[in-house]
């Protein structure tokens, strides 16, 4: 029998870089009509990581408000979730756990599989609190989503995390039971470990998503799920935001409902809002929706709320939560809005100088120049190791 304590997100807090590209900048590169950007994939603009930020940094930025709010001494678990992995060996949230200076006796591990990682991370972190509801377990999601420059994907690139703090009697949102699941294997979008940037066959990309959104609704049907129409939004994986419209409209059409420009907006327009402007931030993109729909939403004390998680190869699921009365008191929206409006713009010239650069493999004492002005930064990898610093 499944247990009556309701667990879910306590809090919530995202970080994005201190650059920005604006799509208006890449299209005036590459001579593409705006309306390709702006309406076709619902992109503005897109958070460029500078040369001494990445996803420790961003994971240490985006957590140490709920670590300042809340304290660490009921922290015994951190769960780093990214695809986009700085060693092979040690997780990333080994750095972040010295970085915040947390307990050591904390277990910390890192999660893989591609966008769908922070779910995988979310839902053992549920398990964990079941098992001892006096303790809260940190979940962070953070990634630099990275293509070729002069792709298909340059585009939709971007950059984020979103900590999670997970506890009993969250203030947030709770998580239900139950989850629809589905994997299948297949080659949409991958990183061998000899590139820094993603692989992605777009076609297969967006077919593999639809077929995933039918799989983990099928599951979630036959688990015992809520009704489609007893959710007041749906937060879905972004890769673009227009990926999202796509996605409800073909969960709507296989269940028999409208699709309306209405019924479609009111589902969605609410959780794209940070997405369209921060572009994809992979394993955070989903939540950093969440972000979106409670900074942005009237009073959704007591709806229910779905999430279709998906990341390619594939692995989704499909869950819901209800948002706790009383939430709003909770939530960081002006913090967010201001992470977001901070960024410096930059021309196409910064940000392709940015693209490009990467440490040489030589094992040497390589600095990186201070471009940012927050509290953590990566300060120079020397004699194979990276060094971060506190300001």
């Amino acid at each position: 029998m499944a247990s009556a304590l309701a667990v879910g997100i306590h809090d919530l807090s995202f970080a994005t870089t201190e650059f920005v590209l604006p799509h208006t900048e890449l299209a005036a590169h590459n001579g593409t009509d705006i309306g390709k950007y702006h309406l076709g994939i619902g992109q503005r603009s897109m958070s460029v990581p500078a040369a001494d930020e990445d996803i420790v940094t961003l994971g240490a930025a985006a957590a140490a408000p709920l670590i300042a709010r809340h304290g660490s001494d009921a922290v015994r678990t951190v769960v780093f979730a990214t695809e986009s992995s700085i060693d092979q060996a040690k997780a990333a949230g080994v750095y972040v756990h010295s970085l915040l200076g947390l307990p050591s006796a904390t277990r910390v591990v890192e999660l893989k599989q591609a966008c769908y990682g922070a779910t995988a991370a979310l839902q053992f972190a549920i398990g964990l609190v079941h098992r001892d509801p006096a303790q809260r377990v940190l979940v962070i999601a953070s990634d630099v989503s990275k293509y070729d420059l002069d792709s298909p994907g340059e585009a939709t690139q971007g950059a984020a995390a979103v900590a999670l703090l997970v506890g009993a009697d969250p203030a947030l949102v709770r998580i239900e039971e139950p989850s629809g699941v589905f994997t299948a294997d297949v080659m949409d979008f991958w990183r061998p470990n000899y590139r820094e940037a993603a692989l992605v066959d777009g076609q297969e990309s967006i077919t593999a998503y639809l077929q995933a959104v039918e799989g983990t609704w099928k599951d979630y049907v036959e688990q015992g799920g809520r009704k489609l129409d007893e959710f007041a939004a749906f937060c879905y994986h972004q890769p673009f935001t227009k990926m999202a419209y796509k996605a409800h409209r073909h969960l709507l059409n296989s269940n028999g409902h409208d699709t309306d420009e209405a019924r479609v907006a009111r589902d969605l327009a609410l959780t794209t809002a940070y997405n369209t402007v921060v572009g994809n931030s992979y394993t955070a993109s989903v939540y950093l929706g969440l972000a979106s729909l409670l900074d942005h939403a009237d009073d959704l004390s007591g709806r229910a709320v779905a999430f279709l998680s998906y990341g390619s190869g594939s692995v989704a699921e499909f869950f819901a939560g209800t948002v706790v009365p009383g939430y709003r008191a909770h939530l960081r929206t002006q913090e967010h809005r201001e992470a977001i409006d901070r960024r410096e713009t930059l021309d196409y010239a910064r940000y392709r100088a940015l693209h490009r650069r990467s440490f040489p493999t030589d094992g040497g004492d390589h600095p990186t120049p201070a471009q940012t002005t927050g509290r953590y930064r990566l300060a120079a990898l020397r004699g194979h190791k990276r060094i971060y610093e506190t300001r």
